[in-house]
Formats: C-alpha cells, sequence, structure tokens
C-alpha cells in the first residue's frame, strides 16, 4: 500500500474483507525510527494548531471512535496522537459496560449525550458499537436485532453529521498474536499490573467471533458520512502516524477559521 493513500483503508462496504488489510502492516512508517518520530511530532501539531482554532471559531464539531479489541492501542493513540494538544477543546468520552440506569434507556442514549457540542473535538474510547459487536459475540442479541441496530446507528451518525458533526471512524486491527505478547506484558511489568483484566482473557477465547462480527459491522456502518478506517495496529508507530494523517485531513477540510474582532473593539485601549 501507498502509505500516502488514506484511502486504502477506509472501508468500501461493497468490497471489504478485514483480511484485504494486515495488522502488521507498516506502510505509514519510513524505516528510520528518528524520522518517525519527527512526522509525528509535526502531526501533532498541526493537528493542535487546527483544533485551537476549531475550538476559537466554535461553528464545527469533530468526533473521533476508537474501536479495537483489547491492548489494540485506544489509550496509547489517545496519549500519542493529542500529546501537542491544549486539553481546552478537547473531550475523551470512555464507554464501560453499561449502568443500571444507562441499561434502562436505549442503548444509545448514554452515547447521544456525550457526542461533541460545537467547537469540540470529542475521542471515544470504545462506543455505541459495542451494542453490534459483544452483544452479537454473546449472542445477547439476535440476527435480527443487529440488523436494525446497524441501521439505527446509521440513522444515528446520519443525524449527527447532518447537524454540523465531522465523523472519523478508526478500527485499530492487531493480530491475535500481538495481543497475547501485549496482555502478557501487562503481567510481567509491575507498572501494567493495573490494565490487566482476567476477563480479557475470556473474550481472547472468542476472537474469531470478533473479528467475524468487526467484519460485519464495519460492512454494514461505513458510509459517505461516517467512514471506517481500518488502521493496522501491530506497530504502535504505525497506528499513530496513520491515525494522526487521517484525524489532520479531516480538519484540514473544514473550514475554519479565527472569530474575526468586533469592530467596537477598534476603538478600545487599555489603560494604565
Amino acid at each position: 500500500m501507498d502509505k500516502f493513500s488514506l484511502s486504502s483503508y477506509r472501508v468500501n462496504p461493497k468490497k471489504f474483507a478485514l483480511k484485504q488489510i494486515k495488522p502488521d502492516d507498516k506502510s505509514a512508517r519510513s524505516g528510520d525510527k528518528a524520522e518517525d518520530a519527527a512526522i509525528l511530532a509535526q502531526l501533532t501539531e498541526a493537528i493542535n494548531e487546527r483544533q485551537d482554532i476549531l475550538h476559537a471559531q466554535a461553528e464545527h464539531k469533530v468526533l473521533l471512535i476508537l474501536q479495537g479489541m483489547d491492548t489494540s492501542g485506544k489509550d496509547g493513540t489517545v496519549k500519542q496522537v493529542f500529546s501537542a494538544c491544549d486539553p481546552l477543546g478537547i473531550r475523551l468520552a470512555s464507554f464501560k459496560a453499561p449502568s443500571e440506569d444507562e441499561l434502562a434507556h436505549d442503548y444509545l442514549w448514554r452515547v447521544h449525550a456525550q457526542v461533541p457540542r460545537k467547537g469540540e473535538l470529542v475521542i471515544f474510547n470504545r462506543s455505541h458499537y459495542e451494542d453490534v459487536l459483544i452483544v452479537k459475540v454473546h449472542d445477547w442479541i439476535d440476527e435480527a436485532e443487529a440488523e436494525r441496530r446497524y441501521q439505527q446507528i446509521n440513522d444515528f451518525e446520519r443525524m449527527l453529521s447532518e447537524s454540523g458533526t465531522t465523523i472519523i471512524k478508526c478500527f485499530l486491527h492487531i493480530s491475535k498474536e500481538e495481543q497475547q505478547e501485549r496482555l502478557q506484558e501487562r503481567l510481567d511489568d509491575p507498572t501494567k499490573h493495573w490494565k490487566f483484566n482476567p476477563k480479557d482473557l475470556d473474550e481472547r477465547a472468542l476472537w474469531d467471533k470478533y473479528m467475524q462480527a468487526y467484519e460485519r459491522a464495519l460492512q454494514e456502518t461505513s458510509t459517505d458520512y461516517a467512514p471506517w478506517h481500518v488502521i493496522p495496529a501491530d506497530s504502535k508507530t504505525n497506528r499513530n502516524l496513520l491515525i494522526s494523517r487521517i484525524l489532520l485531513q479531516a480538519l484540514e477540510g473544514l473550514p475554519l477559521a479565527y472569530p474575526e474582532k468586533p469592530k467596537a473593539w477598534n476603538k478600545l485601549v487599555i489603560k494604565d
């Protein structure tokens, strides 16, 4: 793949299969660690500059959705891609198992409450897609309900798009072998013990079913207004470079500009 052809990673629902994109693909990397670090620094700084204008202008809304298996690097992506950003105007929403109150509402209720307001860039660490992934893998919903939810999600995201939200969806695609290494590292490294959850092993045992569920969800919900990108994520550097480029491209596509100074302010003088 051409490392600069971001469209290569975009899901075309008419001819998409997850096997088309290899988790260990490193096409976004230059092959030189120092050069990659310099490129990432330039990208994160450019994201910061555009996000600063986004916040000041307070007209546009941006939603970045990060989905992936355990250890795929959702937290690491947030830490690295937004390392140069002022936290003002950026918000992270993490979706864990729903609470009793959330379960008493429709599954999109808690998600809608977290979408960006004007001038905000919001990152979803996991999202409403859990409600067509884990629930499908464990057979908590049947095929008919899954079909309804795919359509409901498309309608929900179309509404967000039509009301001014730019939606970027990234599936962090790691291999089962890479996940094994990362889970073992969490066990071996005292600074990462807190990240380990024995329940992750139960989900790992369902790997093939998860891959089928992800493939289906990506096929059913990659749209012109809310496209999916599959991010090869065995390499953390490759992952960060690709997501940074995709996000920056989206920000550069918005008509961003700092607000003009009101004419009345021209007569103001700050005195001692």
